[in-house]
């Protein structure tokens, strides 16, 4: 069994494989692919703040009032710098950019100490669509990578009306605690050591003390040949400081093993995601030629999306936080799949 099989059964539950080399085409992030309407950028300096379902969401938002919606969500752990150039390329197009701090990070807030600091998968895409609710956002196209992307496949699936287009980097990543309950072979599991050790408390208590370095070393593995400055990780670094951010964090690994049960109200949303229900809305799967965490292989997924769809793989070296690494890249993506729906 190759490697990506094992990957994909992390993912998806079972090794999904289609032939998906047709809907496929290789980019390669060029000197032509770097921002051109840094200018256009959002204030990242000015975050602006909404209360939404059960939080305070902070968020950046680029573009004329008027444009029409796109909602970038960035992944673990990273925060919405991932999409300041992005947002800068998209403004300039007319979009309505907005970039919001999950739940556990930045300036992102619980409105109540008594919420449970839940982690599970549902909630965070719940938390998004009542964000668009706040915003009397009625549709928008949705796009993200590592959590993020999950975040947005689950609204495709869930709230298909809410998703006018998605772009998901690694493609179809819904999971469930029943399907992680299977063993993986050893080299398979090694990719996931991080996992395992916020299972234990010791893990718990190292990430709680060490989240900066701990957190650089995810960036360096995941994208071992993005020479990142410093400057680069600590804007981002910052948003790692809110209170909620350690506990959310272990509460999504754990869920994820079945370690933690989740919130009851959400047990039906669970249910279905957990039958990995296709993907109908138009869709734009990437990946980074040089991605290094663990990721489905773009043949597992490609069937899982059942409406227009495209794969896209980007060479140059590019990593797991693909909108940062190649920001023109992504943000083709977007306009393309909007045109997909004109």
């Amino acid at each position: 069994m190759k490697k990506s099989t094992y990957f994909s059964r992390r993912f998806l539950g079972a090794a999904f494989v289609f032939a998906a080399l047709q809907f496929s085409t290789v980019y390669r992030a060029t000197a032509q692919q770097q921002p051109t309407a840094d200018a256009s950028a959002a204030s990242f300096d000015h975050i602006k703040q909404i209360k939404a379902g059960l939080l305070d969401v902070g968020y950046a938002e680029a573009g004329p009032a008027d444009g029409a919606p796109v909602i970038l969500l960035h992944g673990w752990p990273y925060d919405i710098y991932s999409y300041k150039d992005v947002s800068g390329i998209l403004a300039a197009k007319g979009y309505r950019v907005l970039i919001p701090y999950l739940r556990g990070y930045g300036s992102t807030r619980f409105l109540s100490a008594a919420t449970p600091r839940n982690g599970q998968q549902s909630v965070i895409a719940a938390d998004i669509i009542a964000f668009m609710d706040a915003l009397k956002i009625k549709t928008a196209v949705v796009g993200g990578f590592d959590w993020g992307a999950r975040t947005a496949d689950i609204m495709a699936v869930l709230w298909p009306e809410r998703v006018k287009g998605l772009v998901s980097v690694s493609g179809y990543l819904i999971g469930s605690q029943q399907a992680n309950k299977a063993p993986l072979p050893p080299k398979a599991e090694l990719s996931w050591w991080y996992q395992f050790y916020f299972a234990t408390e010791r893990g718990q208590a190292g990430y709680a003390a060490n989240t900066r370095d701990f957190n650089r070393l995810i960036w360096q593995t995941a994208s071992p040949q993005w020479h990142f400055s410093d400057a680069t990780y600590n804007q981002s670094a910052a948003s790692f400081d809110n209170p909620d951010h350690v506990q959310i964090v272990i509460d999504n690994y754990r869920w994820r093993l079945g370690l933690t049960r989740g919130e009851a109200k959400y047990d039906d949303l669970e249910k279905k995601l957990a039958t990995a229900p296709a993907i109908t809305v138009p869709t734009v799967t990437l990946e980074g030629e040089a991605n290094g965490a663990p990721h489905p292989a773009p043949s597992a997924y490609a069937g899982k999306f059942t409406g227009k769809y495209a794969h896209h793989t980007i060479t140059g070296a590019v990593g797991h936080n693909l909108p940062q690494e190649a920001p023109q890249a992504f943000a083709d993506a977007i306009i393309e799949v909007s045109n997909f729906t004109n």
